[in-house]
């Protein structure tokens, strides 16, 4: 019989869900137009599999702070959440440069700043005093 908790325990399968469902959400408005486009697809992949590695040890932190309740294990849930952010960002970027800028600030340059923010969260993780 299938429990939904059974996912959790088995990370494989976990994984394998994530892999479908990021891919499956981004085929059609990334993927598909841009299949033949040689090594730029190489990049937008590179991009997704960062996506998809931060929605997994995103979900991965998400259950271990639900069990432990650490402030360490909060923030370092927080900094996988915001790498996704970043990723997606960084994507953005790759797949439609120079559409989407924020006035005189390249969307490249946000992906950095969140990327950056990525890391000092995981330090503060890191080095924190529980």
């Amino acid at each position: 019989m299938f429990r939904p908790e059974r996912i959790v325990e088995r990370k494989s399968t976990l994984f394998s869900i994530v892999v479908t469902g990021v891919v499956a959400i981004l085929a059609l408005p990334i993927i598909i137009p841009h299949i033949l486009h040689g090594f730029h697809i190489a990049h937008i992949f590179l991009h997704i599999g960062g996506i998809t590695l931060a929605v997994f040890i995103s979900i991965l932190a998400g259950i271990a702070y639900s069990r432990i309740k650490t402030k360490r294990l909060l923030l370092s849930a927080i900094a996988f959440a915001n790498f996704i952010g970043a990723e997606t960002v960084l994507l953005v970027d790759a797949t439609w440069p120079s559409v989407y800028d924020l006035g005189e600030m390249p969307l490249l340059e946000v992906g950095h700043l969140l990327t950056f923010a990525t890391l000092g969260l995981l330090a503060l993780g890191v080095f924190r005093n529980d």
